[in-house]
């Protein structure tokens, strides 16, 4: 049975500064908790409402209802199970291989599909703005479909990253050259722009070599693309060499 106090802290890590006062996140889902679970993340706490994941200590998790569960879901419609891990610290952060680094981006879902690419393409590492959402927003945890248990999101001073960094930095615009024409290398910095304004002009100083996906549609009036989906495409030209 739930109390009013594991309700009230559960439903206090939807927002970020509970997250990181509690040092607490949510993960919702089988397969995204075995990811964790996989992973070593530390448990704080499972609440289920079938008989799952039996190698989890009893006094590590909690039958509740499904009216229970409700309360405490962060999804539309709850799962069976949900599960309070411990945040874990971060690993030191190398200037090595393929780091995807993010300006600004906004969207929970934008954010999760594009780790979920990194840990497709072998990448490791992503570099963010301090405006970019948190990675343990639920929607962004739920979106990354566990991958995040494999890619470390870290919160930086881009500028200040990019300029220091000892690879080339290659930055997403409408106007770069064509990336099916670049020589890219196996190691380097991808930076990838705000949904609505593109990569900001301060972090566009810091860029090296500017790249874009052409367009082939006949009218050319498409506006951009979603920056996950030019995710996809981007990663996929720098690892097609490399695989």
């Amino acid at each position: 049975m739930l109390t009013k106090n594991q309700i009230k802290l559960i439903t206090s890590l939807t927002q970020k500064k509970y997250r990181k006062q509690e040092q607490l996140f949510i993960a919702e889902g089988v397969k995204v908790i075995s990811e964790f679970l996989d992973a070593n993340y530390e448990l704080e706490h499972l609440y289920y409402t079938e008989a799952i994941f039996e190698q989890v200590d009893q006094d590590k998790k909690t039958l509740v209802t499904v009216a229970e569960l409700n309360k405490i879901t962060a999804l539309t419609t709850a799962n069976n199970c949900l599960a309070v891990f411990k945040i874990p610290r971060l690993k030191m952060l190398r200037q090595e291989g393929l780091i995807v680094a993010l300006d600004d981006i906004r969207d929970p879902g934008n954010l999760g599909t594009i780790i979920r690419l990194c840990d497709w393409f072998g990448i490791s590492k992503i570099v963010c703005t301090f405006e970019t959402v948190d990675v343990y927003n639920p929607k962004v945890v739920q979106a990354t479909m566990g991958s995040m248990a494999r890619v470390d999101v870290h919160y930086i001073d881009l500028e200040k990253f990019l300029n220091r960094a000892p690879m080339a930095v290659f930055g997403t615009f409408m106007d770069g050259e064509n990336i099916y024409n670049v020589n890219l290398p196996k190691e380097g910095i991808v930076v990838l722009g705000n949904e609505a304004n593109g990569i900001s002009e301060v972090i566009s100083t810091c860029v090296s070599q500017k790249i874009a996906i052409p367009r082939f549609g006949n009218l050319q009036q498409t506006e951009s693309l979603n920056v996950a989906t030019a995710a996809a495409i981007i990663l996929s030209e720098f690892r097609r060499n490399f695989n």
